[in-house]
């Protein structure tokens, strides 16, 4: 960030971004998507309103949080209540599919280019709407993984069957559909069994999320083996006509893809930043004349390429 001065704030919309933008994306030798919370948003996964008050409406009501992230991090006094808790977070934000195909749009538009995604979501939206494994950098972790919490080691564990466990003995049935329903009458347990906490295989430690929320984050061999790929692609395309596409990524953790996006625009006068972003569609004074900012909702913005 020390060569920019300042950014350029561009609440926009019409259809001439949307062209501009749609020709940045047919032009492009290589596509680089940087995916932050936003678009996961667009597409349904809301972590307050009516999702966290149809799953979590008797822990806020015993402990007064009234969003998803808020419930993570309250202080439980038992493994069990932890678990109750962190196993239907992860069962409907891992597990579950959101009917809006903001995921399905964007694969559309990229699946027969030359394109690598990086993201800080961890909610494998990626993968269930075909993208290519082997093009994914999740740099923040995955729901879908455990490992210890000590950590004694660096291998992570795959926790969908445990986790779908969890949620069952809560008093939930997961329906063929993949949803939860709690059976009419029935009130929702707000603990687990004790047999079904997880520990470590090797040290017998608690068991957490491979989410980076501190400084014991595992980074594992599949994790190494993605930012292998993902420096490599960048090598590769670094003077060719580079499409750096960022979508609802914000401030929170901007020296993950908003800062390098920024920084290698402007060491590639034949590439072009794209910011999509619903209230934050900014870009440095530097390069603005490579950029095209979109202020507005995601899905729609993908939808009017797709048209196009």
């Amino acid at each position: 960030m020390e060569n920019f001065k300042g950014t350029v704030p561009v609440f926009k919309k019409g259809p001439d971004l949307i062209e501009r933008l749609r020709e940045a994306l047919d032009s492009a030798e290589a596509i680089i998507i940087g995916a932050g919370a936003g678009l996961s948003a667009s597409a349904g996964f809301t972590y307050a309103g009516e999702r966290f008050e149809r799953y979590f409406q008797d822990f806020a009501g015993t402990y007064h949080f009234k969003d998803m992230y808020s419930g993570g991090f309250y202080p439980y006094e038992t493994l069990e209540e932890y678990w109750a808790y962190w196993s239907r977070y992860i069962y409907i934000n891992r597990y579950i599919n959101i009917s809006i195909p903001v995921y399905d749009r964007l694969y559309n538009l990229v699946k027969n280019k030359e394109y690598f995604v990086l993201t800080t979501n961890v909610d494998h939206c990626f993968q269930k709407a075909g993208f290519d494994k082997r093009r994914l950098f999740y740099t923040q972790g995955d729901y879908g993984l455990f490992q210890c919490s000590n950590p004694c080691h660096t291998k992570t564990y795959e926790n969908e069957a445990v986790i779908r466990a969890m949620v069952e003995a809560q008093g939930y049935v997961l329906e063929s559909d993949g949803t939860l329903r709690l059976p009419e009458g029935r009130k929702a347990e707000m603990k687990v069994p004790a047999e079904l906490v997880p520990h470590c295989p090797k040290c017998g430690s608690a068991m957490s999320m491979n989410l980076r929320a501190d400084g014991t984050f595992v980074e594992d061999e599949g994790w190494k083996r993605a930012s292998e790929r993902y420096m490599d692609f960048l090598r590769r395309n670094q003077n060719r006509q580079v499409l750096f596409l960022e979508l609802g990524v914000g401030f929170n953790t901007p020296g993950i893809i908003k800062y390098p996006f920024w920084q290698m625009t402007a060491e590639n006068p034949k590439a072009v930043y794209a910011c999509v972003n619903d209230g934050e569609a900014v870009c440095p004074k530097e390069i603005a004349g490579q950029s095209v900012c979109i202020d507005g909702d995601i899905g729609g913005i993908l939808s009017q390429l797709i048209e196009l």
